[in-house]
Order: structure tokens, then C-alpha cells, then sequence
């Protein structure tokens, strides 16, 4: 019935054009953006040298989450995907919740693009960040910031293979520049021993508060993508695994030569004032500031360009991914019908639109880059925490089902993603974690009203039963936030007091969550259903 009523609203499907190669350029463009222009100069003044090792740790725990989404995008291998594992999992109750956290996820992410955008234009263009050195935006700088957005969606609207074409010649580029920087920093550095450098500095701590707080977590989380368009690929269970795992190898080879190399082309005065206050002339683009020290100008040129290219590449292809979101919203009835409209180019239209505007709003409580970042690393974390959860339930209940990627060790991989992304949400601060637990809360309720007042549907299929996992999760996360001393803390937990709290609270919400999960009949009725939507 779902399927018939897509049909008759869009007359068509989504295209089935994108390839391997494409699937894994869409996934390594989502990741290599405005992290990689900005994450090594941030890691190193949290972690001084260490922050090599804050780039290893950060692809070890979203390689664990790619893991388990590897194995499940081969089971939904439809665009929108992540939806769909929420209702295959705990219900229609939390496939909707979920797929709302999924869209508050996404939205912002071309925001911040743009503003890494500006924030290297403002070098020569001084008209779009305030002064004062907090990257805020000026109303000019929210204006270039709104446009550049329309620009990524416009493209948006083209064929799935045109746009992945595009993409693709901008991957090249991605992948070239930051490699020429890798070697050309080499090169030109003296390769002074930077590791034995203001050692009290920096505490061994940093190397996993930089995560969030350095943008590492951010810089690796588009791997999705490739799975976001599941439904426009014509080999699913082949191309998205590969895509989904390389695109993480990828980019942590790059983040971590990228990393070595800024460290090693600084100089003792550079580090004068110790690792905290490392600046130089253009701190605002860190690498281009680096390279005009060391006189290369055409090389600060070229990373000036850069830096248009690759945030904009990685904001056009989460604009991508979060309308497949929107369009298995109104797929699944999460949300209003006309977000599956598609245009000539059988392309939802409506969703992209509302990528738009509502990424353009996005920018007025987070009009700087770092304080985005800080707040998309957290709740994106957060939605990466059902991965493991829906692998799991999903082995339990339905165990004889074909897996074209199957998994090896999922009974431990998946535990430790989850844990491991518990970990990232407590690093990120009590302050943003306020903030996000807030925005959960407040949607949760709004849709709550909605469904027993508005709506007047039964209370029965709220399916609280099957929800209920997720206050201790929420709210026990919170608590723990707030008793550490990250971000605005009470302090009562240390560093390894409260990494523990949080490995022993996950299992114990994980439990509960495989416990809350619906029944095997009622999993392969809502796989059905998933089905049917093709």
C-alpha cells in the first residue's frame, strides 16, 4: 500500500545509477571537508604532539561504528537507510523519533561547511567574522553563508549520476591537495624535535577530549553517506560495505599524514608561548597560515582555493544525504507526505528544500565554526548509537536472515561501538550535551503530544514499550556529563573514573535495549513493510 501511494505521488523511483566508485567518493567527500583544514591545528593545541594518537583513536571507534552499519546497509539497502532500521528494530514509535534525530543531525552539517567557507575568506574578504578571534559571523557573513547554501542544494537537483560525477572530479582534488600539503610541509620543515616541546603543556587526557573538541570525531563522520544512497545504487550489498569501510581507511591515512605533518613543520617560535597558545599569521586557516610562515605562497594559495572546494564538496554531499533522510521520512509516513515529491530528475525536490532553509536557520545559535561542530559531533554520535543496537537486535531476532555482509565478532564489535560512542557524547562537555539532551526532550514531547492529543491515535502504538530504553540512556548520559569535569562539569568523576562509568552504564543500556526490542513476528512484519517501499 506504501509503495502504491509513493507511486502515485511521485510517479516514479529514485535512479539506481551510482556505482562503487561513486558510493565511495560520496562517502570519502562527506568526510575529508572542513575538518581537515582546521583539526590538526585545533588537536594540537588540546593534545600538543599526542594529537597524532587522537587521530588514531578516532578511526578505531568510528571504524567499530561503520563496522555494524556495513552489515545492516546490505539488510536496507534503500536510500534513507538509517530510517528504516529504527522501525525494523524498536517500532514505528522510534523509527519516527529517530528519523527526526537523524534530520537534526544532518541539517547543520552544510551550515558549518559554509562557514568554514567564509571563515578562510575573511582573511582577504574582512567583511564576514567579527573581530575578537571567536569566528563569529557577521550579518554579512550569515548572508554568503545562506547563499552558498542554495548554491549546494540547487546541485542537488540534478540526476544522481551527474551529481556524483561532480563529486567525484571533486574528490580527486580532495584527496590531491591535502597529499600535496602532506608532502610539500615535509619538504620545507626542519624537522625540529617537536615532540620534546612544552611537555607540560599538554596531558595525555587531551588525546581523547580532542575528539570531539578538535573536530576529529566530525572530520570522520560522513561514511554514511554511501549508505544514505542505498536506493540508487544497482549492486547495494557489494558497493556499500566497500564504500562505507574504505572511505574510513581513506581518510584516516590522510587525517594522520596530515597531522605528522603540521606538527613537524612548526617552528620553536611557533610554540613560544606553549601548545595552548600555538598562533600565527593566518590562524584562521591554519595550514595556509603555516605555509605562508614558511614561504610558500603558492602553496597558501592553493589551500585558499581548497578551501572552498572541500567544505563545499562535503556540504553539497550531506545536503545529499540528509533529503534521502527526509524522503524515507515521508516513506515511512514519519513525516509529511510531500517530502518522497520528486522532480524530472526523479530527485525529492521538497527534501532538499527544506535541507536549505532549515541548515540556513541553523546558523543563527551556532554562528561560528567550532561551536557547530561541537554540537553535530555529539547528537551525530548519538543517532551512530543506534547502529550497533539495531545489529544486534536484528542477529537476535531474525538470525537465519541473508546477510550479503555479514559480520565477523558482532557480539563484541557492536558492544564496543556503542560504548565507544557513549565515550565521544560524555567528551564532548556537559554544556553541549545540555543543549542536545534539551532539543531530544523537547521533540520527544512535542511528538508525544501530537500523537495522543492531536492525532488521537491509541496509546498502544506509541510503542513506549519498546522506547523505554531510551531515558536511561539519555538521562543517565546527561548525569554523567554533568558530574565530570568536561565542558562545565561538577568535577566529581576524573578522566578514568568516568570512562569506566560510562563503558559499565552502556552495557547495561544496551541490555535493556535488546530487551525492549520488538518480537521476531513483529521484525520481519515491519521488514515487510520496509520492502514494499521499493
Amino acid at each position: 500500500m506504501m509503495a502504491q501511494e509513493t507511486g502515485s505521488l511521485v510517479g516514479e523511483t529514485l535512479r539506481r545509477d551510482a556505482g562503487i566508485i561513486g558510493l565511495l567518493f560520496a562517502s570519502t567527500t562527506s568526510i575529508v571537508g572542513s575538518g581537515w583544514l582546521f583539526g590538526a591545528f585545533h588537536a594540537s593545541k588540546i593534545a600538543g604532539p599526542l594529537s597524532i594518537w587522537s587521530w588514531v583513536a578516532g578511526a578505531i571507534i568510528i571504524m567499530l561504528i561503520a563496522l555494524c552499519f556495513a552489515e545492516l546497509s546490505t539488510l536496507f539497502p534503500r536510500s534513507g537507510a538509517l530510517v528504516h532500521m529504527s522501525h525494523a528494530s524498536h517500532g514505528d514509535g522510534m523509527g519516527r523519533i529517530w528519523s527526526w534525530m537523524l534530520f537534526l543531525a544532518y541539517v547543520p552539517v552544510p551550515a558549518v561547511e559554509s562557514e568554514a567557507i567564509v571563515t578562510y575568506a575573511n582573511n582577504y574578504l574582512p567583511y564576514f567574522i567579527q573581530p575578537g578571534g571567536q569566528g563569529v559571523l557577521t550579518p554579512t557573513g550569515f548572508v554568503t553563508c545562506a547563499i552558498l547554501l542554495g548554491i549546494m542544494a540547487l546541485l542537488n537537483l540534478m540526476t544522481v549520476r551527474s551529481l556524483l560525477n561532480v563529486n567525484s572530479t571533486v574528490t580527486w582534488w580532495k584527496l590531491f591537495v591535502p597529499l600535496l600539503t602532506v608532502v610539500v610541509l615535509f619538504a620545507a620543515s626542519s624537522h625540529w624535535n617537536v615532540m620534546a616541546a612544552d611537555p607540560n603543556g599538554y596531558k595525555a587526557t587531551g588525546v581523547f577530549t580532542a575528539l570531539p573538541a578538535a573536530g576529529i570525531i566530525f572530520s570522520y563522520l560522513g561514511f554514511r553517506t554511501a549508505i544514505d544512497l542505498g536506493g540508487e545504487s544497482a549492486n547495494p550489498g557489494r558497493n556499500i560495505p566497500v564504500a562505507v569501510i574504505g572511505s574510513v581507511v581513506l581518510a584516516a591515512i590522510l587525517y594522520i599524514l596530515l597531522q605528522v605533518a603540521f606538527l613537524y613543520a612548526l617552528a620553536p617560535a611557533d610554540l613560544a608561548h606553549g601548545w595552548s597558545h600555538l598562533s600565527y599569521t593566518g590562524q584562521m586557516g591554519p595550514f595556509a597560515g603555516l605555509a605562508a610562515t614558511l614561504g610558500l605562497s603558492w602553496m597558501a594559495t592553493l589551500l585558499y582555493v581548497d578551501a572552498y572546494v572541500s567544505p563545499g564538496g562535503t556540504g553539497l554531499m550531506y545536503i545529499t544525504g540528509g533529503s534521502r533522510i527526509l524522503f524515507a521520512i515521508g516513506e515511512m509516513e514519519a513525516g509529511p507526505r510531500p517530502l518522497v515529491r520528486l522532480n524530472a530528475n526523479r530527485v525529492p525536490w521538497v527534501a532538499v528544500l527544506v535541507m536549505w532553509v532549515v541548515g540556513a536557520v541553523f546558523l543563527l545559535p551556532f554562528p561560528a565554526w567550532q561551536q557547530m561542530v561541537n554540537y553535530i559531533t555529539s547528537i551525530t554520535v548519538l543517532t551512530y548509537g543506534l547502529g550497533p543496537v539495531a545489529l544486534l537486535v536484528l542477529r537476535q531476532s531474525m538470525p537465519k536472515l541473508a546477510r550479503p555482509f555479514r559480520l565477523k565478532g558482532a557480539w563484541l564489535i557492536a558492544p564496543a561501538a556503542f560504548i565507544c560512542s557513549n565515550w565521544v557524547i560524555y567528551w564532548t562537555g556537559f554544556r553541549t550535551n545540555s543543549f542536545l539532551f534539551a532539543v531530544v526532550a523537547i521533540g520527544f514531547i512535542l511528538y508525544a503530544l501530537y500523537h495522543h492529543f492531536i492525532a488521537r491515535k491509541p496509546a498502544g502504538e506509541f510503542g513506549w514499550q519498546h522506547i523505554a530504553w531510551l531515558l536511561p540512556w539519555f538521562g543517565g548520559m546527561w548525569i554523567l556529563s554533568w558530574l565530570s569535569g568536561i565542558g562545565g562539569g561538577r568535577g566529581v568523576l576524573d578522566f578514568g573514573w568516568g570512562i569506566l562509568c560510562v563503558a559499565i552504564w552502556s552495557v547495561l543500556v544496551l541490555v535493556y535495549a535488546l530487551h525492549c526490542a520488538l518480537p521476531a513476528q513483529d521484525t520481519a512484519r515491519a521488514m515487510r513493510v520496509i520492502d514494499a517501499t521499493l
